[in-house]
């Protein structure tokens, strides 16, 4: 089920209405209704896969009492790989499988041995990358004995399958999420409120700003061979909104939703495009996900401790084995490795962490640091080539299709003038964030504005957007692929 979808406008009210007003008095019986509603939610996309979240649930469940039983440090780390296993291992299959097949076979054929092996048609459950991280971050967390296992079957499961982040998150940590399902939940008009809010600026986000590049993007990208180096280059500026929108567009409705029913979920993107380097960029950019690598992956190798020589490798295998998180192809390895060259020497000069906070400046950002962002922007739209592309070849023959004399020439391509409409409105989506970037989100500021007038037009004019752009055909959110 789609949040832009008319199915999840029927269906949000529905459940609303009985967890606050049938289940409100009752906590077991509201966790299980959002257990239920989870697996609708999911199910409605293909009802098979609900047994592997199931399954990862019970194991994860079941090896986290084990883990409270036992001090053994043998039996603790035979749990813990137990889980690790189960887990990585339906991931690898469904996600990369054919991946290693393919790239087993043409290693071999290097050395001119030819060797045959049958891919399989395999259909990627949607956000298994997701809830597999995070039923792993609970168990891991246990064994390290951060986090209490429970006993709380029902609350565990709407942990793992709580549909407003179960598809393509934000990542939850056990001991975030997991805690607020043993606290009875008080209906709180202004937190629903400000959730109702977040959820307009992630649908104006998804359907206004990304849907609408996403038409000019795969347009250009899939006909790149045809057309100049300034029409490719707009392709790739298109694309580097089309993801941003979608994907915070998400974790915007993901996070609104949750507080309709009064959870908080971490919050996954900070006006990324702002940034002044690389390093704030990944701080502000999916950031439940990098957190994750940081506290499970970097950290344990031994993060920025060590040797010049260790730091490159943790900061290589972390951004690499991020891109690979992504998806079962060479691009988003590379994409990943193009990020750890540009973050390396921030880190070797210890300048990683110079820019904590969010950029200053009333209404316009200081000349260096409007700099910064314009470089740091551009590095990431040149890495945004690697992460669309069909393939590693695609890439290198887009990237060159721009860096020749036709870059100058004027872009052209079908829907010009619609793409210049599009071009404006990411104008205005800058404004707005630009001036909203010390909130939460961009429009969050909204509810101190006493006028009421002045809210209800803004309110309205996103509205009126949303519903003139909103598509007849439901498009999928980028990152139910990953």
């Amino acid at each position: 089920m789609l949040f832009n979808s008319l199915d999840f406008a029927v269906f949000l009210p529905i459940v609303f209405i009985l967890y606050w007003f049938v289940t409100n008095k009752n906590l077991k019986f509201q966790n299980l209704l959002i257990v239920v509603a989870s697996y609708v939610f999911y199910g409605w996309w293909d009802w098979r896969f609900l047994s592997l979240i199931f399954f990862s649930t019970i194991v994860d469940y079941s090896v986290g009492l084990g883990l409270n039983k036992t001090s053994s440090k043998r039996k603790r780390k035979l749990l813990l790989w137990t889980s690790i296993a189960v887990n990585i291992g339906f991931l690898g299959f469904f996600k990369y499988y054919n991946f290693f097949l393919e790239n087993f076979i043409a290693a071999f054929s290097l050395f001119g041995k030819k060797i045959s092996g049958s891919s399989l048609n395999i259909i990627l459950p949607v956000g298994i990358s997701f809830y597999t991280f995070q039923t792993l971050s609970y168990t891991i967390d246990v064994y390290k004995k951060k986090l209490e296992p429970t006993s709380n079957f029902i609350s565990f499961s709407a942990f793992v399958s709580f549909f407003p982040q179960l598809v393509a998150g934000p990542i939850e940590r056990a001991t975030n999420l997991l805690p607020q399902f043993y606290k009875r939940r008080v209906f709180d008009y202004t937190k629903a409120a400000d959730g109702m809010r977040q959820i307009l600026w992630g649908l104006f986000k998804k359907v206004v700003i990304a849907d609408n590049c996403a038409e000019f993007a795969d347009q250009i990208f899939n006909n790149s061979a045809d057309l100049n180096g300034s029409t490719l280059l707009l392709g790739a500026f298109f694309f580097t909104f089309q993801i941003y929108g979608d994907f915070s567009g998400y974790s915007d409705i993901a996070i609104g939703t949750a507080r309709l029913f009064g959870f908080n979920l971490m919050k996954n993107f900070a006006f990324p495009y702002f940034s002044r380097d690389i390093a704030e960029f990944w701080r502000r950019w999916h950031i439940s996900l990098s957190t994750w690598f940081r506290d499970y992956l970097y950290i344990p190798l031994g993060g920025s401790r060590g040797s010049n020589a260790m730091k490159v490798r943790n900061t290589f295998i972390i951004f690499i084995v991020s891109g690979f998180w992504h998806g079962a192809n060479w691009t988003f390895i590379v994409w990943g490795a193009l990020n750890a060259l540009y973050f390396l020497p921030l880190l070797i000069t210890k300048n990683n962490r110079n820019n904590m906070e969010v950029v200053s400046g009333k209404y316009l950002p200081g000349f260096k640091e409007f700099g910064l962002i314009t470089l740091t922007f551009s590095l990431t739209v040149f890495t945004w080539i690697f992460f669309r592309a069909e393939n590693i070849s695609h890439a290198f023959s887009y990237i060159g299709g721009i860096l020749n004399e036709s870059l100058f020439d004027i872009p052209e391509f079908e829907g010009r003038l619609k793409a210049l409409r599009t071009i404006i409105l990411i104008a205005f989506f800058v404004l707005a964030e630009w001036f909203g970037r010390k909130e939460k989100f961009a429009i969050a500021n909204l509810a101190n504005v006493n006028k009421k007038a002045i809210r209800w037009s803004v309110y309205c004019l996103i509205m009126f957007l949303i519903a003139m752009y909103m598509q007849t055909e439901e498009t999928p959110f980028i990152y139910f692929q990953f």
